[in-house]
């Protein structure tokens, strides 16, 4: 039965949804946040809630949550202050490694009603690494027969830190035949070459030894050195010659450690020691010399570790070729890492509520997020459930999903749904991620209390004794719990010549019906009351049927005997009715 309080509560909750289902279509400007790496774990990055225009009460209310990408959070949310702090300390070099500036993306969720915010942190660099050569010392052969300006580009030093805080000038010990200049690459790294500055006499000095020093830009600077061994050789007239200037190759992130990825080739016209070449990565950054290795002999270049596209999609090197006499040629190598389908998509869940009432509108049962970190189709995703079930899914934005009821839902026909949630890439071969979730359906009161029959007919013998059974009445709920648990009334008589309750009473509990005292034929031969079933739902609702007693004369021929009980819950028949008087 619905009454006007259960419509009102309907008419509220459509509203809700309504109004939920306007904010999801809202978005909002990103919020910005920037923070020095190494800052230690609970210190503070802003207060979310006047970011936000929020009072602390309503970031409560609306249920704030930080959701970081996949599944490691690094940001906290504290609720009492608003305050959003780093949940532990942050290294730049690890999360972005070479990447300048860092940007770490996180979500805000508001979840009463629902909104996303975007937010971001900029990690800030901090001068925590010196500058590092990867050689003890630097080996380089010059000819005597060099003229003054001369250049020799001298191995790179290597520093972690970005921006200023990365190396930015490179110094030289002081002598009489060199002086040093700080050059830049095309990718703005910065790499020292020696000029000579007099003509080298091998006769008068075989070696010459400096001391080369890389500088960063941190305040107070750090600093990293090596040693510069400087060989003057007689002449050597041909420097060794690559087939091609640049070498382009692809290969899968899949291969195998040991695959060869290219084989580079030089030549060189002279003769003897002076025509011998070798092969050598030249001013390599720090993740080509973890990832290829070329042989010095053939020029073949191998996979020296397992790649991975997620992390780098692209390599550049130079490559070196120097001959017996101190000369050398070189050419550029780019490897470009092609992405294969290595990584199953990742389910997320951000809110779950597995028991939701029965009769409710469409209701948000779930709300997750799904990624992929690769590319092109291996990257793409479908998310879906099982079909034939009455839940929809329904994208937001940023491969979030909510998770929703079609309508309203019956617990008398359902009260349990296992609902699996897949998520598909679009990559060959498919690989798929799959999630189940239960959801209960709680009981509404919104099934009254129905009886066997609408109507009871009990015969009882006259004279009988007090407190005498004469019959019992049932009803069922289809409701579960209290709503189901059912209570047995008299209902006041229409009749005022008709005092009910000194003749009948009920078992509240089992509905049984007792006859208070004993019935006489010759005043009353047939009498009918209304019972009620009520159960205990909020609001309670009730039913009602109709109980006719009928008192059956005493046969002559037994008149003065003690009488016995005597009930029959059907009419009896025409031949029954003539015996028994």
């Amino acid at each position: 039965m619905e009454t006007p309080l259960h419509r009102a509560l309907q008419k509220r909750q459509v509203t809700a949804i309504v109004f939920l289902l306007l904010l999801w279509e809202a978005g909002s400007a990103t919020i910005k946040y920037s923070v020095l790496e190494e800052t230690d774990r609970g210190s503070l990055v802003g207060n979310l809630a006047k970011d936000l225009g929020l009072g602390l009460r309503d970031l409560v209310i609306r249920g704030a949550q930080v959701l970081n990408k996949g599944n490691k959070q690094l940001l906290q949310l504290e609720q009492k202050s608003g305050n959003l702090v780093l949940k532990e300390k942050l290294d730049r070099e690890e999360l972005c490694g070479s990447t300048d500036p860092c940007t770490l993306h996180f979500q805000v969720l508001l979840k009463n009603p629902v909104q996303f915010i975007q937010g971001e942190i900029q990690l800030q660099d901090v001068n925590d690494h010196a500058p590092e050569f990867m050689e003890d010392e630097i080996l380089l052969k010059i000819p005597e027969s060099s003229h003054p300006g001369a250049k020799f580009p001298l191995t790179i030093a290597q520093d972690l830190d970005v921006g200023s805080n990365t190396v930015q000038n490179y110094t030289v010990s002081m002598n009489s035949n060199f002086h040093l200049l700080t050059r830049i690459h095309s990718d703005g790294r910065k790499y020292p070459e020696l000029v000579l500055d007099r003509a080298l006499d091998r006769e008068e000095q075989a070696e010459v030894k400096l001391t080369l020093t890389a500088l960063d830009g941190g305040s107070p600077p750090k600093t990293g050195t090596t040693q510069v061994l400087i060989v003057v050789l007689d002449i050597n007239d041909n420097a060794p010659e690559f087939a091609q200037e640049r070498y382009e190759v692809q290969v899968q992130e899949n291969s195998p450690v040991g695959s060869l990825v290219i084989t580079v080739s030089a030549r060189d016209l002279d003769a003897g020691t002076h025509g011998e070449l070798s092969y050598s990565l030249f001013q390599c950054s720090n993740e080509v010399l973890r990832a290829f290795e070329i042989n010095t002999d053939t020029g073949e270049i191998r996979i020296r570790r397992l790649l991975d596209f997620e992390e780098i999609q692209s390599y550049r090197m130079e490559i070196q070729a120097s001959d017996g006499g101190g000369l050398s040629g070189k050419c550029t190598v780019v490897i470009d890492v092609t992405d294969v389908n290595d990584n199953a998509p990742e389910l997320t869940m951000s809110l779950l509520i597995s028991d939701i009432p029965e009769n409710s509108p469409e209701t948000v049962v779930a709300i997750f997020g799904i990624s992929d970190p690769d590319s092109g189709d291996n990257g793409k995703m479908v998310c879906s459930i099982q079909d034939r079930l009455p839940f929809l899914l329904k994208p937001t934005e940023e491969n979030f999903y909510t998770l929703v009821t079609e309508g309203a839902l019956d617990r008398e026909s359902r009260a349990e749904y296992n609902i699996t949630i897949t998520v598909t890439d679009m990559g060959t071969p498919r690989l798929t991620t799959q999630h189940t979730i239960t959801v209960q359906v709680s009981d509404i009161n919104d099934n009254a209390p129905a009886f066997t029959q609408t109507s009871y007919t009990l015969f009882v013998q006259e004279n009988n004794s007090p407190a005498l059974h004469i019959g019992t009445i049932s009803a069922t709920d289809s409701d579960s719990g209290s709503n189901a648990h059912i209570t047995y009334s008299l209902l006041p008589t229409q009749d005022p010549q008709l005092a009910l309750a000194s003749l009948i009473s009920i078992n509240a509990e089992n509905g049984q019906l007792f006859a208070l005292r004993a019935l006489d034929y010759e005043v009353l031969q047939t009498f009918e009351f209304h019972v009620g079933a009520t159960d205990q739902g909020s609001p309670a609702l009730s039913s009602q049927a109709l109980v006719r007693v009928l008192v059956l004369d005493f046969p002559a021929h037994v008149r003065g005997r003690p009488s016995a009980p005597f009930w029959c819950p059907c009419i009896p028949t025409h031949k029954e009715l003539i015996s028994i008087k």
